[in-house]
């Protein structure tokens, strides 16, 4: 359940070629190779290359497969040049990357955004939805375009859901927001019309609950992903291309930074706060107000901040407790 049809959920504005699309970035360009000047519909990623993408490229890489796709990389590394036969090095990536999202995608981080309600029972529920007949709805909900929701899920009041993909038998509690707009920016140009539009989609596999007062937010370019099995308590914030893995427990007010990835059966108490970018092993356990700022190897159990081995933090506890500092 990790495909998805972007366009399901960001309708194009228009389709560009190539050399037209490039010709936006005319002011920021250092450097242009063309080889083929072919329609772009769509963005890949490291993850996932397109047909007929452009890619953003913040490293030194060589991707072997794009030889092989129509995929046209923009980057801000130069010495990337010597990789790729079709590339173009600009100043600023993230500018890229916001113009040629805002100019090719309608998206509800524009004013523009794209989509028709029906109200049903108090709820506003898109017209180009699709919920299984099983679904409860309550009431002042919204259900926003290209969300599917399979059987037998129960979505309860006052949740929003956007850009996502919900699997069968999934609860969703009061109040939370699924697909929400992830926290993407530049550092040096910050501001509301700076951010970077989130173009990905909310995957929910089949029977996770999730608690009242939850935001999950979707993937920047990808998803973000919650496996199957899956149980978060209230009030827990999952940044955008977020990967958990099946039979996570997630006690209340953790939040989890962005592109952190967690194996299966992991457990985590409440009020746990994680370091983007990091991956967590399978059946590793999380103290309650544990730090973790590191990646955790399966089997661990860990507790403090920074979160270390919990026989070690107890150790120094005692030591602590013992010389009164």
């Amino acid at each position: 359940m990790k495909d998805f049809i972007r366009t399901n959920f960001f309708p194009l504005k228009q389709i560009f070629k190539l050399n037209k699309l490039i010709d936006l970035l005319k002011n920021e360009i250092l450097l242009n190779k063309l080889n083929n000047n072919f329609d772009i519909k769509d963005l890949s990623s490291l993850n996932e290359l397109r047909d007929k993408s452009v890619i953003f490229l913040d490293r030194y890489l060589e991707i072997e497969k794009v030889k092989y796709k129509k995929v046209h990389v923009i980057s801000d590394i130069e010495k990337n040049k010597k990789f790729y036969n079709s590339i173009t090095i600009v100043k600023n990536l993230n500018f890229a990357y916001n113009l040629i999202c805002n100019k090719l995608f309608y998206h509800d981080d524009n004013s523009n955004v794209q989509d028709e309600f029906n109200l049903i029972n108090g709820s506003y529920i898109s017209k180009y939805s699709k919920i299984h007949d099983t679904v409860q709805i309550g009431h002042n909900c919204v259900v926003a375009r290209g969300v599917e929701i399979d059987k037998n899920s129960i979505i309860k009041n006052n949740v929003v859901i956007k850009n996502s993909l919900i699997g069968n038998n999934v609860i969703i509690c009061d109040n939370s927001t699924i697909g929400s707009t992830g926290f993407g920016f530049d550092f040096k140009i910050r501001g509301s019309t700076n951010l970077n539009p989130q173009i990905g989609i909310t995957i929910l596999d089949d029977n996770v609950h999730i608690g009242s007062s939850c935001t999950i937010d979707r993937g920047k370019i990808d998803f973000t992903y919650i496996g199957k099995n899956s149980m978060i308590d209230n009030m827990v914030h999952i940044a955008h291309n977020v990967f958990i893995g099946n039979n996570a427990c997630i006690a209340a007010q953790t939040g989890i930074s962005g592109s952190v990835e967690i194996g299966e059966n992991v457990t985590i108490g409440g009020q746990v706060g994680f370091a983007g970018h990091i991956t967590i092993g399978d059946n590793v356990i999380v103290a309650a107000k544990s730090g973790v700022t590191k990646s955790i190897k399966d089997h661990s159990v860990v507790a403090g901040f920074p979160a270390i081995d919990m026989k070690e933090w107890k150790k120094n506890i005692i030591k602590q407790r013992k010389y009164g500092h």
